[in-house]
């Protein structure tokens, strides 16, 4: 007889935009669960990016994730 299949686990947002496909991002980004320091790459990125883009760093996001 074949066990019962495992509930899904349900992701909390993130911290900072509150959007479940940055923790996403975050947990394929993680090595060896470091989770604060995939963060705070994923964040510096974007904070670069808005810095050339000379844009404020939740539109580059969102930016990002549509295209």
């Amino acid at each position: 007889m074949r066990k019962s299949k495992p509930k899904k686990r349900i992701l909390l947002p993130d911290p900072k935009f509150h959007d479940i496909e940055v923790t996403r991002f975050v947990n394929n980004l993680m090595l060896q669960g470091k989770k604060s320091i995939a963060y705070s790459i994923f964040y510096d990125a974007i904070d670069m990016v808005g810095d050339v883009a000379g844009k404020e760093e939740y539109r580059v996001f969102y930016f990002l994730r549509c295209h």
